[in-house]
């Protein structure tokens, strides 16, 4: 008699991951949409390199022809299309995937909680740094006097770390995000929830990307994009203007287009009856 041996099966693990796209949204003439994008893609080359792109058609509402040349074009700009927003639509294989159910990225969500990034991170981090000297006592020989010592500092790291986390919590708003290190070149950031508030200088070829407004305490010499999510009031300040590029809510300009007064002092870029100003900051 015999006896077959049982099949072990795996299950196939699923996991959910939501990731932050950048949406295009083309517009008629697409000729002149098309130019607009190339001027863009020359002041900042390689920006869209690596992003997600979702192309939104609900305004255009092209045929599915138009479509396999609007994404071949992009292509070869290097936008790379993940994804198509066009609601009705029946899309053959050789195109992107059509998305549904897409949310606009905001802040409802996403702010990290205090007990994660405040108070508690801090202490936890001076955790890591009490078990660093708990080990240094230990190798002494004397472990008593160490573990009298890790206390001594324990509790003072703890009253300062609990003093420093309330006084940030003080300054910065909620929903600021406020960078204390200079920004070098090739570094990017996003932040979806607010304000971004850098303490030093932003170097060329970095960028900021901001829901809210953008501070800049130092030199701004890469690109500031504030209002990303459609907040029309967001502002650009910076102490000193080398910028490459300024935006705010789609709406940009480039170091070519700025006006010699604002070079090199003090502005402050913001809309004003849907025109991007840049001003010196009196």
């Amino acid at each position: 008699m015999t006896f077959a041996a049982p099949v072990e099966t795996k299950s196939i693990r699923f996991r959910a991951r939501s990731f932050v796209a950048f949406t295009l949204t083309p517009e008629a003439p697409i000729d002149g949409w098309l130019e607009g994008l190339d001027h863009w893609i020359g002041n900042s080359p390689g920006y869209f390199s690596g992003r997600p792109v979702v192309l939104d058609l609900n305004t255009l509402k092209p045929g599915a022809e138009y479509i396999a040349a609007l994404v071949g074009s992009l292509g070869a700009r290097g936008i790379r299309v993940y994804a198509i927003e066009l609601e009705g639509a029946s899309l053959g294989p050789e195109l992107p995937p059509l998305l549904t159910g897409a949310k606009e990225a905001t802040s409802d969500g996403l702010l990290a909680q205090p007990g994660r990034n405040g108070k508690a991170g801090v202490a936890e981090e001076a955790g890591k740094m009490e078990a660093v000297s708990s080990e240094r006592g230990m190798e002494t020989g004397k472990p008593d006097e160490g573990k009298a010592e890790v206390g001594k500092v324990k509790a003072a790291k703890a009253v300062k770390a609990e003093q420093e986390a309330g006084a940030a919590d003080a300054a910065v708003p909620a929903g600021t995000l406020m960078v204390k290190s200079p920004l070098r070149s090739g570094q990017s950031i996003f932040h979806p929830h607010g304000d971004v508030i850098v303490l030093g200088s932003v170097a060329s070829g970095s960028e900021i990307i901001a829901a809210g407004s953008i501070h800049v305490y130092g030199t701004l010499r890469g690109r500031a994009i504030a209002g990303s999510e459609g907040n029309i009031s967001a502002r650009i300040f910076c102490r000193r203007n080398e910028a490459e590029l300024l935006a705010i809510d789609g709406w940009y300009t480039t170091a070519e287009d700025m006006e010699g007064a604002s070079r090199g002092k003090p502005v402050q870029a913001f809309l004003e009856d849907g025109v991007l100003r840049v001003v010196p900051l009196n």
